[in-house]
């Protein structure tokens, strides 16, 4: 290891600051590995004292530089986003890694069964995105339904008093909501909706008649008579291979023509190149997208010339609440496993 620190003297950027490799290496704390915090695909600057009390961080960056002596120093790795792959090359130099901590509740992107087939566990961050993501959902179906986003540009730029016909929105208050998915975020999302007075339909695997009792919610069975009822479609369903693709031509064309689709699950979930036709064609009067494929959309996209659509740049879970308990639940699942305890959030498949 010396040869190391002798031939490499640049300091390297560490989220605390500047730190030699020597200083990296030579902590007390274990090492995790990490997209450099700040920076694309990386947990946001203002968290990294949250995980530097606990651990010593080796940027990817900087583990890319001399991967052969940092990779024994590793023993968990914290996934943000996908910017970091996790693959069987870097499970494979990673010897003494015990755990892999997704920051979130989604982990299509983590091949579960090829890490734990190194004997290395997988933990998320549950239960701490539901409320973030129920809020964003019912902004969006307000922002959609009321025009807000165009009633600000209209403020910024108006040549007259007159608002213009197309701002005229839709009422929420006493319409028809359609959830698919009444998992936990699904089920907050049809809490919020009931002060709205809201008729509430959901379509979900199983039954869930306590909380279908809990909400005036009715179960739909078949997700067509839910589309065909709902003034709003909100979409709140795991990315799987069942569920890639649930929303194409078929379901679009089965909604109201009156109707808004709203997704905050996965891109992958809706069928954009049908989505565009449909909105282009009127088939639905509108989207509004926290999720898309790519993230974040090209410039350009023909998505993103329609005036009958918004799309956020995934954002359920972008709150500084929200954000910061989803850091600490990564470091409380890690410190489990490293020392040798059941973490409370891992991921079995």
């Amino acid at each position: 290891m010396l040869h190391l620190i002798n031939r490499l003297k640049t300091p390297l950027l560490s989220f605390g600051g500047t730190r030699t490799i020597s200083q990296l290496i030579n902590m007390e704390k274990p090492c995790i590995l990490a997209t450099t915090f700040g920076a694309h695909g990386g947990i946001n600057k203002c968290f990294a004292p949250v995980v530097e009390k606990h651990f010593t961080i080796i940027p990817y960056e900087t583990f890319l530089l001399d991967q052969k002596n940092l990779s024994e120093q590793v023993k968990a790795v914290f996934v943000w986003g996908s910017a970091l792959k996790v693959d069987r090359d870097l499970m494979q130099s990673l010897p003494n890694l015990k755990v892999v901590v997704n920051g979130g509740v989604g982990v299509d992107h983590l091949d579960i069964p090829m890490i734990n087939s190194f004997g290395v566990k997988v933990c998320n961050t549950p239960h701490v995105v539901d409320n973030a993501t129920a809020d964003l959902g019912m902004g969006l179906m307000l922002a959609s339904a009321r025009k807000i986003v165009e009633g600000h540009h209209y403020s910024l730029t108006h040549n007259n008093e007159d608002l213009p016909e197309s701002s005229m929105g839709v009422d929420v208050c006493g319409a028809t909501l359609g959830i698919i998915g009444m998992g936990r975020i699904g089920y907050k999302v049809a809490r919020r909706a009931q002060p709205f007075d809201m008729k509430i339909f959901y379509h979900n695997r199983n039954r869930r008649k306590e909380e279908e009792r809990a909400v005036g919610a009715m179960y739909c069975a078949n997700m067509e008579d839910l589309l065909q009822q709902s003034d709003f479609v909100m979409v709140v369903v795991n990315l799987s291979p069942a569920t890639q693709k649930l929303i194409g031509a078929k379901e679009l064309a089965m909604m109201k023509p009156t109707s808004t689709l709203i997704n905050i699950s996965r891109g992958l979930v809706v069928d954009q190149d049908a989505l565009v036709e449909a909105l282009q064609k009127k088939v639905i009067r509108a989207a509004a997208l926290d999720v898309t494929y790519p993230e974040p959309l090209p410039i350009g996209h023909p998505l993103a010339a329609l005036p009958n659509v918004i799309i956020l740049p995934h954002m359920g879970t972008h709150s500084v609440e929200t954000m910061q308990i989803m850091v600490e639940k990564m470091v409380t699942n890690a410190l489990a496993v490293l020392g040798g305890n059941q973490p409370p959030d891992e991921v079995k498949v």
